[in-house]
C-alpha cells in the first residue's frame, strides 16, 4: 500500500504564490502517471496536471502557464507550484499516483484564496 501526504496548503491572497507538497511512502520511479486533482465545494474533483512518467505534462486550461508540477524521484517527492492564484483556484487540492490498475490519492489539503 502507497500512502500520499500532501503539505503546503493555507489561505492566500488573490495573485500571490503557493507551493503543494506530496510525499510518497515508498518509490515513486514506478509510478506510470502522477499529478495533482483538486475538488472545490460543490464540484466534482477535477484534474488540475496529469504527468505520465515518460515526460510531459498536461494542464487543466484554466491553469496553464500558472502552475508548475515537479516531480523529483531521489526525493520520492511531487509539487505544484502555484503562482497568480485567484479565488476560484480555492478547493482541497489531492496528489495521486497511477501504478498499472492501482489508483492511489493522498488525504487533500486546502488551499483558499482570498480576493
Amino acid at each position: 500500500q502507497v500512502q500520499l501526504v500532501e503539505s503546503g496548503g493555507g489561505l492566500v491572497q488573490a495573485g500571490r504564490s503557493l507551493s503543494l507538497s506530496c510525499a510518497a511512502s515508498r518509490t515513486i520511479f514506478s509510478f506510470d502517471t502522477m499529478g495533482w486533482y483538486r475538488q472545490a465545494p460543490g464540484n466534482e474533483r477535477e484534474l488540475v496536471v496529469t504527468a505520465p512518467r515518460s515526460g510531459g505534462r498536461v494542464y487543466a486550461d484554466s491553469v496553464t502557464g500558472r502552475f508548475a508540477f515537479i516531480r523529483d524521484n531521489a526525493k520520492n517527492m511531487v509539487y505544484l507550484q502555484m503562482k497568480s492564484l485567484k479565488p476560484e483556484d480555492t478547493a482541497v487540492y489531492y496528489c495521486y499516483a497511477r501504478e498499472g490498475d492501482a489508483n492511489y490519492w493522498g488525504q487533500g489539503t486546502q488551499v483558499t484564496v482570498s480576493s
